[in-house]
């Protein structure tokens, strides 16, 4: 029988950026314990899309950099991430931190059995 293993401690990491520099920001992301990004191409809108050659609109092509993380590993990617992407720079790009209700994805068995044996996932806590 086919079962969904639910993942409810987990947060999503948001970063969007000019593009072309999402691959060092998921380097980065990756070197402090993330498992994988999501990106994806957007387009902005602001106050610097009228910044072209006579006040003409500009697209503004950004990157979107999703990351699903554990609770535990949220603080130390973000930080990580936001230092790659420069992002104490003004104009570099934002990032935020959403909650995750639920997530599903397949764990490896022997991975299930070593959470299972751990003191902070007891029974108890359900």
């Amino acid at each position: 029988m086919r079962k969904i293993t639910v993942l409810s401690d987990v947060a999503l990491i948001t970063c969007i950026v000019q593009r072309g520099a999402a691959d060092k920001i998921i380097v980065a992301a990756k070197s402090a314990g993330a498992q994988g990004a999501t990106v994806y191409f957007a387009r902005g809108m602001g106050v610097r899309e009228r910044l072209g050659i006579l006040g003409v609109a500009v697209d503004v092509e950004k990157e979107v950099i999703n990351i699903v993380v554990s609770s535990e590993q949220v603080e130390r990617i973000f930080e990580k991430m936001y230092f790659a992407g420069n992002l104490d720079t003004p104009g570099m790009g934002i990032m935020y931190i959403t909650r995750v209700e639920k997530a599903a994805t397949y764990i490896p068995p022997e991975i299930l059995e070593r959470l299972k044996t751990t003191p902070d996932n007891t029974e108890e806590k359900k």
